[in-house]
């Protein structure tokens, strides 16, 4: 049975919320900024500044995104009302079927793009920096944080992030003791600040001959990726330099020669590492954009104290500090303690599908 009226009424509401979106992400703005970039990026000389050449690219590619999803979603509105004068006319039940399916997406795409709206931090559209670190616990704990790791790559594959190890230390028998990764996509920061905290799992130990409940904890660290700072400035005589030899996967180099490089900026004691470059100049070079990240968030959270908006709560990896607890016995659970939200379907979990969770945080916050 055809229902206009409930079709019509259901566009109006979509139509209203294309609306809103549009404002809130200054489309108007984005495209007089995507203008102004094209001609400065056609202008003589514009790749003799690498560096800058590589911000305006990756700036531009963005504004395109954005001007051309909301785009997408003004035109499906125009067909789907077109698609309703028809039905009108002519009762045809497969094209109303068809109406229906096409305002399904965009309530989709259109809650997606709502999403996005509410990434107003400064950092919110970086890269991220992930670290995670195994709490106290031994093998179980580290499996715990290979489980972690896997779900957050997961969930990188399915938004189409790219994934790159930056440091990596294994686990003594099984699993990850601590795993440093960059993830490269526009807001990737923005959504991923969500999930730093403390993670709890419980579960029948697999590595228990007694097949116990164990609980693991493992933490993770979510920071922006940050090119190119101005806002501090490293005294070279503030840093010390490590080499060491890699332990991770890399090529036949690893292990035969000190390539990995740690940083640390003793003033602060704030240390960064890379070992998956394949030369010490390289793992120098990454480690280096870490130690600025790490440091113009300390300065954020010092002078303007806002340590929610750029790093979140860090808790002790330990019992009542978690953030979400993961249940796998004696029932099925994944429960986020600040928002509430909480899934019955772990393995999809597990599998990467945490959006639940990133977007009730995003709408909290």
């Amino acid at each position: 049975m055809i229902q206009l009226d409930l079709a019509k009424s259901r566009l109006r509401d979509i139509s209203s919320t294309a609306d809103e979106i549009y404002s809130a992400l200054h489309i108007d703005n984005a495209k007089k900024e995507h203008e102004e970039l094209n001609l400065e990026m056609a202008s003589p000389g514009f790749w003799d500044d690498v560096d800058r050449a590589q911000i305006v690219n990756k700036r531009v590619k963005a504004l395109e995104n954005k001007i051309k999803s909301i785009g997408q979603v003004f035109g499906s509105l125009e067909d789907c009302q077109v698609m309703t004068e028809m039905c009108k006319e002519d009762e045809d039940e497969d094209l109303y079927n068809e109406l229906v399916a096409e305002m399904d997406n965009l309530e989709s795409i259109c809650g997606a793009l709502r999403l996005e709206t509410l990434l107003t931090g400064e950092y919110d559209a970086n890269n991220a920096y992930l670290s995670l670190n195994a709490g106290a616990g031994g093998t179980e704990a580290q499996d715990w944080n290979d489980m972690l790791y896997r779900m957050y790559k997961r969930y990188c594959e399915r938004h189409g992030y790219d994934v790159q190890v930056v440091d990596y230390l294994a686990g003594n028998e099984a699993g990850t003791k601590s795993v440093t990764f960059l993830v490269s996509g526009e807001n990737a920061y923005g959504f991923l600040k969500a999930e730093k905290g403390v993670h709890r799992l419980v579960r029948i130990s697999p590595f228990d001959s007694n097949a116990r409940r164990h609980t693991s904890f493992a933490s993770l660290d979510v920071m922006p990726e940050i090119e190119n700072s101005t806002d501090v400035e490293i005294n070279q005589d503030d840093l010390r330099i490590d080499t060491y030899r890699s332990s991770g996967a890399g090529g036949q180099h690893i292990n035969k020669t000190d390539s990995a490089v740690r940083i640390t900026h003793i003033p602060s004691g704030t240390v960064a590492a890379c070992q998956n470059e394949r030369s010490q100049t390289q793992n120098k070079e990454t480690a280096m954009k870490m130690l600025i990240s790490k440091l113009v968030e300390l300065k954020e959270r010092e002078n303007m104290e806002k340590l929610a908006d750029i790093k979140g709560e860090m808790k002790k990896i330990e019992w009542g500090s978690q953030i979400r607890s993961y249940v796998f016995h004696p029932y099925k659970m994944v429960k986020d303690h600040r928002t509430n939200a909480e899934s019955g379907n772990i393995d999809g979990v597990m599998d990467g599908d945490i959006d639940l969770f990133i977007t009730a945080y995003l709408k909290m916050i």
